[in-house]
């Protein structure tokens, strides 16, 4: 009996399902929502296939009432934190970064359908040169918005870098200082979950939040404009 046709058929097959895994992926389908400088939102396909509660109604006023809700500080470890304590929470969205991002956010989640989520990415420079930038996704699953963070604030040194994110490059992740994240009031916070991919450098922290409870005991103060400098609230 011939036993190496089999063989090398098996050895063929495995040949195929390595060099598959090994691929590089193919950018998922994107759909510009709004595009300003370095700024940036967009619709693109939910990678992990859960339905999302969408197109979804939500305000710009709503949205900016969200995302001022929202706090990120430095992860720091136990010897970090003996020596300089606690890190400071902050606002993880200015008031002109809120002007841009909130009308593109409630816009693209208009026009999103359930199998795509709102991707977002803010950059600018510093009078240094450095850049600063700030990325994330926004979906909705009832009753919880989901906000997924992979960079807040994070500032890297001007000049071209391999290792960071480019924007019109979806599949190159961005890496960034470790921070936490979450959202005031925490009553509304249903969890943070934290992760990433595996063999990637990125960082992902998920806070799920009761949004229609949250929005009902917010208060909702008018949009800033474009452009605005107005300082940021504690």
């Amino acid at each position: 009996m011939n036993t190496r046709r089999p063989t090398r058929q098996l050895a063929v097959a495995l040949f195929v399902l390595i060099a598959a895994a090994c691929a590089p992926q193919s950018a998922q389908p994107v759909s510009m929502v709004s595009e300003e400088g370095l700024n940036t939102v967009r619709l693109e396909t939910d990678p992990d296939g859960s339905v999302n509660r969408h197109p979804s109604s939500l305000t710009a006023a709503q949205i900016a009432s969200l995302l001022r809700g929202v706090r990120a500080w430095e992860r720091r470890n136990v010897i970090h934190r003996l020596l300089a304590g606690d890190a400071s929470r902050t606002r993880a969205f200015r008031e002109d970064e809120i002007a841009f991002l909130a009308p593109a956010i409630a816009r693209a989640l208009s026009q999103a359908s359930p199998s795509q989520r709102v991707y977002f990415h803010l950059a600018h420079a510093d009078p240094s040169g450095a850049q600063e930038t700030t990325s994330g996704w926004v979906f909705v699953r009832d009753p919880d918005l989901h906000l997924l963070l992979s960079a807040v604030h994070d500032v890297h040194p001007p000049g071209p870098d391999i290792s960071r994110y480019d924007r019109r490059m979806p599949d190159v992740p961005e890496t960034s200082g470790p921070f936490d994240v979450t959202f005031e009031p925490e009553e509304y916070l249903v969890k943070v979950r934290s992760g990433g991919k595996w063999f990637a450098p990125d960082q992902r922290e998920e806070l799920i939040i009761r949004y229609r409870d949250a929005l009902a005991s917010l208060p909702s103060p008018p949009l800033p404009r474009a452009g605005s400098d107005a300082p940021p609230r504690p």
